[in-house]
């Protein structure tokens, strides 16, 4: 499958690289190609942080940078097993709650909701946010009769994978 693929993706990567003079074409582009890089393995290696998303695949490697407005950030709750996480892997990280449904409300210190709706944890158990920069956020997950609540922010330097919020 990865072959068939990586035309489309190496199509994208002209794409992302190709619109220099248009910054809301590229955010989009960019936000568009970290959600392919989440739902597939289209490549060897995805990696994102506060700033820039690393691509690498066949040997080469991609910087791209992000949105100076939005930050990313993937969070995958848990009922009894995760792993450590502080810059998040597109590619490599796997979280417990593969495929399920869950509740989720963001809202930030000011009390503006930025989301409120179910969603469907990815096949690698993340959910996948882009939110405004510089702010603290609180985070309340249900999930069938499972409940957590997180505070985190969206500064420079934080980390963009969440996955130490047990459900309990």
């Amino acid at each position: 499958m990865k072959k068939y693929l990586m035309p489309a993706l190496m199509g994208l990567t002209i794409i992302l690289t190709g619109c220099g003079n248009d910054s809301a074409s590229n955010e989009t582009n960019i936000k568009e190609f970290v959600s392919q890089l989440s739902a597939s393995n289209v490549v060897e290696s995805a990696s994102i942080n506060d700033q820039t998303l690393v691509v690498q695949n066949g040997g080469k490697e991609e910087i791209h940078n992000l949105p100076e407005d939005e930050f990313f950030i993937s969070i995958a709750p848990y009922l009894t097993y995760t792993h450590p996480c502080e810059f998040h892997n597109l590619t490599g990280c796997q979280g417990e709650l593969a495929n399920e449904k869950v509740d989720v409300k963001i809202t930030d210190k000011q009390g503006e909701v930025h989301i409120d709706q179910s969603l469907t944890t990815l096949e690698n158990g993340f959910m996948d946010f882009w939110l405004p920069r510089d702010r603290e956020y609180t985070i309340e997950i249900n999930y069938q009769d499972k409940y957590v609540e997180h505070v985190f922010s969206t500064f420079d330097g934080n980390s963009t994978c969440l996955t130490d919020l047990q459900l309990k």
